[in-house]
């Protein structure tokens, strides 16, 4: 499972991680709260990092510094938990933090730096930013105009994933435009007399969140960047036109019963059928459209799912989704930020290397993630879609803004923007959902 779709689970727990902020911040004074004698710049050889990351994932990523750690005579220990986002707030109060944690969400770290206990980035990590990646990214690790900390790994979403061969075989292409996506729909469908479009809605408690991308991905498209940034930043309300042109414009798609659910059922289906499911009706053909982000190739190919081949000439392949004209791609997506609680020369040197182009390319080769740094080469990614992610991060044509549900308050953003989702598919009117996700904004 990529770090993209656990981020996903884990998402909820940032409300309480700021919570718990907001009461302590009458008896916390901030300041440098890093644990050990790392915290007075003294340096230990030992540093400590904490972050979401487990597993197998885990075990990548400290094979990727294992070799620079020996080399530079630092013990680097890892330490990844589900709890991360309610313990780094309690940890940070309590004296206790890590050296280094890996922020899977942009607004915890700011959260956090606005306090006082995030170290500013140290000189060499801005100068890895400045060099290594766009303002975009440096927008996310930045707190009042103060560079705190550096990107570590990405995705891309907004995927359409398709098969080459049943285009090939329907005399079809692949759409550059919006309106060219939906007569690309309405083409299959009436070559086909099915519903071209799988969707799958279902993540547990978490279910919901697929069909936020959707809606993300055709603000930035048709609204624009800046839109996109009002919207998030609770500039504009939650039913603001343009967000519900969105909804609607997604609806063309998802609430048509003759676009969905291919191989599933009705449009209330989607709510029911786990998101990885639509991977093996991809794989059997049963499917011909599906959105979803550049981590499930791995979905594809699982061969629970029929062990499909991903690739431009192999049985899956996929394109961006578009927005209303053709020409330079804005994508929505994900990652992490490495921030520092500690100022003592090991940490230093650590967080320098992670931001680095040498780590990203050590990580990215042992497979499965990406990252944005312009110094990476895309020829070390383990997958064709990878390989594509990357050049479409690195492209400076490119806009990126992250994905706007992990930048919204938890209670909005892994809350009402998930479960109204559910409800619209369910039938309720866009207006009422958006009223209803509107009303639960937090008052400030």
């Amino acid at each position: 499972m990529s770090f993209t779709v656990h981020r996903r689970f884990a998402a909820p727990l940032a409300v309480l991680a700021v919570a718990g902020l907001a009461l302590a911040g009458c008896s916390a004074d901030g300041g440098d709260t890093g644990s050990g004698p790392g915290d007075a710049g003294e340096a230990d050889g030992v540093v400590t990092v904490y972050g979401t990351i487990q597993d197998t994932e885990a075990d990548l990523l400290e094979q990727s510094w294992a070799d620079w750690e020996k080399a530079n005579n630092i013990d680097i220990q890892y330490e990844g938990s589900k709890e991360f986002e309610a313990q780094i707030g309690t940890r940070a109060q309590g004296g206790t933090a890590p050296d280094l944690a890996i922020f899977p969400q942009p607004g915890l770290l700011a959260d956090l730096a606005s306090r006082g206990y995030v170290q500013p980035a140290p000189e060499g990590v801005s100068k890895n930013v400045a060099d290594n990646w766009s303002t975009d990214w440096a927008g996310y690790a930045t707190v009042d105009g103060t560079l705190y900390g550096a990107p570590l790994m990405a995705s891309v979403k907004g995927f359409v994933w398709y098969s080459p061969s049943q285009f090939k075989e329907w005399g079809v292409e692949v759409p550059t435009t919006w309106q060219e996506l939906l007569d690309l729909t309405k083409t299959i469908q009436s070559k086909t007399g099915t519903a071209p479009w799988c969707a799958g809605f279902g993540s547990d408690a978490a279910t919901g969140w697929p069909g936020t991308d959707w809606v993300e991905d055709l603000v930035l498209r048709q609204a624009g960047p800046d839109v996109y940034d009002q919207w998030v930043k609770h500039e504009i309300p939650f039913n603001d036109p343009a967000i519900k042109s969105a909804f609607d414009s997604v609806g063309e798609i998802l609430l048509n019963p003759d676009y969905v659910n291919a191989g599933f059922g009705d449009v209330k289906s989607i709510n029911t059928t786990p998101f990885g499911d639509p991977a093996r009706a991809l794989g059997d053909g049963s499917c011909a459209l599906h959105h979803q982000a550049s981590f499930y190739d791995g979905f594809i190919q699982d061969p629970a799912n029929g062990n499909a081949t991903v690739g431009p000439d192999a049985d899956i392949w996929a394109f961006i989704l578009p927005g209303e004209t053709a020409g330079a791609p804005a994508v929505t997506g994900g990652g992490e930020i490495v921030a520092a609680f500690s100022n003592d020369a090991d940490t230093i040197k650590v967080q320098e290397y992670l931001s680095s182009a040498d780590w990203a390319n050590s990580r990215v080769a042992l497979g499965g993630v990406i990252s944005a740094n312009k110094g990476l080469d895309a020829s070390n990614a383990s997958s064709p879609i990878l390989q594509e992610a990357i050049k479409i991060l690195q492209d400076p044509n490119t806009t990126f803004r992250f994905d706007a549900s992990d930048l919204m308050p938890g209670v909005v953003g892994a809350g009402t923007f998930w479960t109204g989702m559910v409800d619209w598919v369910n039938g309720k009117s866009t207006d009422e959902v958006l009223s209803n996700i509107e009303a639960s904004w937090p008052s400030e």
